[in-house]
C-alpha cells in the first residue's frame, strides 16, 4: 500500500487536516515481479541459444571435416590411377565442403548478430580501416581508399569492424574486374551519429534487388560462379539496426553500387 498525503493549514498556517490518497500497489508489485522473471528467462535463453548454435556448429563441421579429409586420403593413394576427372570430381566435392563450413559459420555469426554485446571502447576508425585492409585478400590490381577525417568513436570494436570487413569483401567479391576501386567515406548524420559509406565500381545492382539482397541466403550470382554464402549483408543490417541504425543501397546497372549505414 502507497499513502501521499499533503497537509491543509489555515490562515495562521496551523494544520487543520490532512488530504491524501492511498494506491494499493499489489498489482503493479505482481507486474514487477513478472517482469523481473521475464527478463531473467530471456537471459537463460540467450545463453541457451549462444550455446545450442555453437554446439550445433561443432557438431555439424566435425563429419564434414572428415569428408574433406577421406577425399583428400583417397586421392593420395590412388595416385596417378586417378583419372583428370575423378581428380576434377574429388576437388568439387572438397569446394562444396568449405561453402557448407562457411554457411555453418555465417549462419553461427548471424545469430549472435544483434544479441551478443561487446564493451565500449575508444575506436579510430581509420585504424579499424587498415586493420580490415589487412585481413581481407586484396588483389594487387584493386584499390582501397579510406577518405580523411574518419571519426574516433566510443563503441563496440567487433560489430563495428564485422561490417567494415562484409560491405569491403562484398564489394571486392562482386566486382567482376580487376581494377575494382572501393571507397570508404563519412559524414556526420545529427543526433550523434555517422553515416558511413562504401562504394564500389562493380556491375551495379537493379532497383529491383534493392530490399532482396539483405534476406539470408540471398545471392544475385550462382554460387558456382561466385563463392558467396548470402549472409553477409543479413549480418551487416543485423548489426547496425540493433545498434540503433539503418543500412541502405544506392545503386543502378552498370553504375557501381554504394552501400550506407549509419551508426551510433
Amino acid at each position: 500500500m502507497l499513502v501521499r498525503a499533503v497537509p491543509v493549514s489555515d490562515a495562521r498556517g496551523v494544520v487543520q487536516e490532512w488530504v491524501g490518497v492511498h494506491t494499493d500497489q499489489t498489482e503493479l508489485t505482481r507486474t514487477e515481479d513478472a517482469r523481473a522473471r521475464l527478463f531473467q528467462a530471456l537471459e537463460r535463453t540467450r545463453a541457451e541459444l549462444d550455446q545450442f548454435a555453437y554446439a550445433t556448429s561443432h557438431d555439424l563441421k566435425a563429419p564434414l571435416r572428415g569428408i574433406a579429409n577421406l577425399s583428400q586420403w583417397m586421392e593420395e593413394d590412388l595416385g596417378p590411377s586417378l583419372g583428370g576427372e575423378s581428380r576434377r570430381q574429388m576437388e568439387l566435392l572438397r569446394g562444396r565442403v568449405r561453402r557448407m563450413e562457411a554457411l555453418i559459420d555465417g549462419l553461427l555469426e548471424y545469430s549472435r548478430a544483434g544479441r551478443v554485446r561487446h564493451r565500449l571502447e575508444r575506436v579510430d576508425v581509420g585504424q579499424l580501416l587498415e586493420g580490415v585492409r589487412r585481413v581481407l585478400p586484396l588483389p594487387a590490381s584493386a584499390r582501397l581508399d579510406v577518405a580523411p577525417g574518419m571519426p574516433v568513436l566510443v563503441t563496440e570494436r567487433l560489430p563495428l569492424e564485422q561490417v567494415f570487413r562484409h560491405l569491403v569483401g562484398n564489394a571486392l567479391k562482386h566486382a567482376r574486374r580487376e581494377d575494382v576501386h572501393v571507397r570508404i567515406g563519412v559524414r556526420e548524420d545529427g543526433d550523434a551519429r555517422h553515416a558511413f559509406s562504401v562504394a564500389d565500381n562493380g556491375p551495379g545492382i537493379a532497383a529491383g534487388f534493392h530490399e532482396k539482397i539483405w534476406g539470408v541466403f540471398q545471392t544475385l550470382e550462382a554460387r558456382d560462379k561466385v563463392e558467396n554464402t548470402g549472409i553477409g549483408l543479413a549480418v551487416v543490417r543485423k548489426l547496425v539496426e540493433s545498434r540503433g541504425g539503418r543500412a541502405w543501397v544506392e545503386s543502378s546497372e552498370g553504375a557501381g553500387a554504394t552501400f550506407h549505414f549509419t551508426w551510433p
